[in-house]
């Protein structure tokens, strides 16, 4: 293998790759979150999550979990860093531009269950409470 330095100036702009064709309906910023970004992208998740879960809620195994992500992102208590993180993944379920398209036989979910997966393990037992719906009674 070389040893030679590779230049990422010479790769051009995002925007000359067509990746801004891949922004989640505007939900992609420029790496600085803020507290009103992530406002804005809990509600496109409150706006098509359900829409999805009735979907495909009875062909994964994971839809209680995504519902107690929901009640965890959902909580005034919770940081918005932590939120951020949690509707990053919540739109990566949500979108139907996926590593591996969801229409795709048997697989097609898998890399949905990663994702949500790697929250789970994340956010570990700061979630347990949010499994029951009266969480906060």
């Amino acid at each position: 293998m070389s040893n030679e330095e590779v230049d990422f100036a010479d790769l051009g702009e995002l925007g000359e790759l067509g990746v801004d064709e891949l922004d989640y309906g505007g939900m992609i910023g420029d790496g600085k979150e803020t507290e009103e970004s992530v406002d804005k992208k809990i509600n496109y998740v409150e706006e098509n999550l359900w829409e999805k879960l009735e979907r495909v809620g009875k062909k994964i195994s994971f839809a209680r979990d995504i519902l107690a992500l929901v009640n965890y992102m959902r909580d005034p208590l919770v940081s918005w860093h932590r939120k951020a993180i949690v509707v990053a993944g919540l739109i990566y379920f949500i979108s139907p531009i996926d590593a591996i398209p969801d229409i795709t036989p048997l697989v097609g979910y898998l890399d949905d269950l990663g994702v949500i997966t790697a929250l789970l393990k994340f956010l570990g037992s700061e979630l347990t409470p949010y499994y029951n719906p009266g969480y906060r009674s």
